[in-house]
């Protein structure tokens, strides 16, 4: 029996199209439930108090709206990291390495902190007393160490054993996940609910005003939300994309942020009203260990506080597992560009490609060297996230105009309307998230820029491609600087100088991203180099369809009439 499959530009052995819609679904919701929901509300309570309900409000109304951007490009263009071909087609190579090259810095950095972070709540569980792990400053020590390395050494094998390997071990691992959250939102409020909390603590119900909700977003509320592309990432293996990887994504996108919102009301509610009466820096109290965890053994479910500091492990260690795959798929999908060694495109005999999964493994490591704590990088992979986002909706608009012929099996609503706002809510997800971490994110593409010129001399391919497009690129680095000023002028973030007043600052921000906005579409590839662009990609599955059709035939019908396909995930 044939498998459905995808055959890589630099020869090899093809990516295997096995996975179905409950694997894209899980790889995308298990990415968006980990370490996040277990410290998001309480950084987000911090910021906004009761108020941080609206920080997650907001938060789940623009990632939706950028899922369902991400939504309508992975069903159109099903390919392998999607978020680096979707500005490659519409703006060119240039933009499409530098959404990629991104995009790789965000993902290939979460599973090394998903790591860290359950490691850390292992150092504080009652029965790992005496197992020294983590150092006073956050880093971890020799044991600690080795056991991160075990972890990812696991993550890795598990993604060399092929995409339904890792979509199925993943769907048992995000039941789970799910599960514990459901029930701690439950299990919290039948115990112990004080109403009081939304309105009579210190400051009432927004203690920071508007600017503690907006200062929430970037705290790990964000950062919670995001990973619902990761079924776009995998499109290239999957089984039917044009149908499942749309109907994935957003299915996770909305249980995602409905868990989230509930969990974020139940913690508000649990709180002891003593904690908040003159402010809301330290809710839970004095040598709290953890958001849910403390409040479950203040409510006297001893149990759930069991089952939390189990899932305190389980829930990263699975959302790792999903980013070492999704980072090795971005950088395939650069190497598959000549912007990156053509190594990162071997695919195995199983499917996947073994170069780039054994680079993620390698970073990782690197990632795991004496860097700042969990909660001082979620500001910066939230930055890089974000600015990954926003190449969605402006590559959205410039295919819909200039691949006007394309088909597209799930459509955007309103896509007039909602491809600005999606770039708008990506740039003030940026803003908020403070200068700081804006130059240094802009500092990490600026590495990248450098990668990228010195593959433009060393491959001949690479010069003088056709999608090579610098025009088209050209609207980047403006905006990218732009919004290093407007973090600088603005009121968010280490060195920011509060020269912009609150909402003006906002209303400049809308104003700019609105410009680059309009002003990238214009600069979009002419219709005929989409095309091309995108027919690289194409001819490989119209190779396939055709053997596999030939061969099929020669086969025989399968059982009323149809060819059964091997493998694959449920769905």
């Amino acid at each position: 029996m044939a498998q459905d499959v995808v055959t890589p530009t630099h020869g090899g052995h093809p990516l295997k199209r096995v996975v179905g819609f409950w694997g894209l679904m899980f790889v995308s919701l298990g990415s968006i439930i980990g370490s996040g929901w277990l410290l998001g509300a309480l950084g987000a309570a911090k910021s906004a108090g009761p108020a941080s309900i609206i920080s997650w409000l907001i938060a789940a109304i623009m990632l939706i709206v950028l899922a369902l951007i991400h939504a309508d490009l992975g069903a159109a263009y099903p390919v392998a990291g999607g978020t680096a071909r979707y500005p490659l087609y519409a703006f060119g190579a240039l933009a499409g390495f530098s959404a990629g090259w991104v995009g790789y810095l965000q993902a290939v950095t979460i599973a090394p902190i998903e790591v860290e972070g359950a490691i850390t709540y292992l150092e504080s569980a009652p029965w790992a007393k005496g197992i020294d792990l983590v150092n006073a400053d956050s880093t971890l020590t020799p044991v600690g160490l080795l056991i991160a390395v075990l972890a990812l050494a696991v993550f890795t094998v598990v993604n060399l054993l092929g995409a339904k390997w890792l979509s199925d071990s993943n769907i048992a691992v995000v039941i789970w996940k799910a599960a514990v959250p459901a029930l701690t939102i439950v299990v919290i409020i039948a115990l112990t609910f004080h109403p009081q909390n939304f309105s009579q603590g210190a400051g009432g119900f927004a203690p920071h005003g508007v600017h503690g909700i907006f200062a929430a977003l970037p705290l790990g509320v964000v950062f919670a939300l995001q990973g619902f592309e990761q079924a776009a990432q995998m499109a290239g293996e999957a089984r039917n994309p044009k149908k499942d990887v749309a109907r994935a994504i957003i299915t996770a996108m909305l249980i995602g942020a409905a868990v989230y919102i509930l969990l974020e009301v139940a913690f508000i509610g649990a709180i002891n009203p003593a904690n908040v009466a003159a402010n809301w820096d330290n809710p839970l109290g004095a040598g709290a260990f953890g958001p849910y965890y403390d409040l479950a053994l203040a409510a006297g479910a001893g149990w759930l506080a069991t089952v939390l500091l189990i899932d305190a492990v389980i829930s990263p260690f699975g959302t790792g597992l999903v980013y070492i795959g999704t980072s090795a798929r971005i950088s395939y999908a650069l190497g598959e560009d000549d912007a990156l060694p053509p190594w990162l495109t071997s695919v195995s005999k199983r499917g996947v490609p073994f170069g780039s999964i054994l680079l993620a493994f390698v970073i990782g490591l690197i990632a795991l060297l004496p860097f700042p704590s969990w909660q001082s990088l979620v500001g910066l992979v939230t930055d890089a996230t974000a600015i990954m986002y926003a190449f969605a909706p402006v590559s959205l608009e410039a295919l819909i105009r200039q691949h006007a012929g394309r088909e597209h099996p799930y459509r955007v609503p309103w896509p007039q309307v909602l491809t600005p706002f999606g770039f708008v809510s990506a740039n003030l997800i940026i803003y908020w998230s403070g200068f700081e971490a804006i130059w240094k994110i802009l500092t990490a593409i600026l590495i990248g820029r450098v990668i990228f010129e010195i593959a433009l001399h060393r491959s001949k391919s690479l010069r003088f491609r056709r999608d090579l497009d610098w025009r088209a690129a050209s609207w980047i680095w403006p905006w990218l600087i732009g919004l290093v000023v407007l973090g600088l002028l603005g009121r968010y973030g280490t060195g920011s100088l509060s020269v912009l007043p609150e909402w003006v600052d906002i209303l400049f921000v809308v104003g700019f991203s609105l410009v680059i906005f309009y002003y990238a579409v214009s600069l979009a590839m002419k219709p005929e180099d989409i095309a091309a662009a995108v027919g690289e990609d194409e001819f490989e599955f119209a190779t396939i369809d055709s053997s596999e059709a030939a061969e099929a035939a020669e086969a025989g019908p399968g059982p009323e009439g149809t060819r059964p396909v091997e493998g694959g995930a449920p769905g």
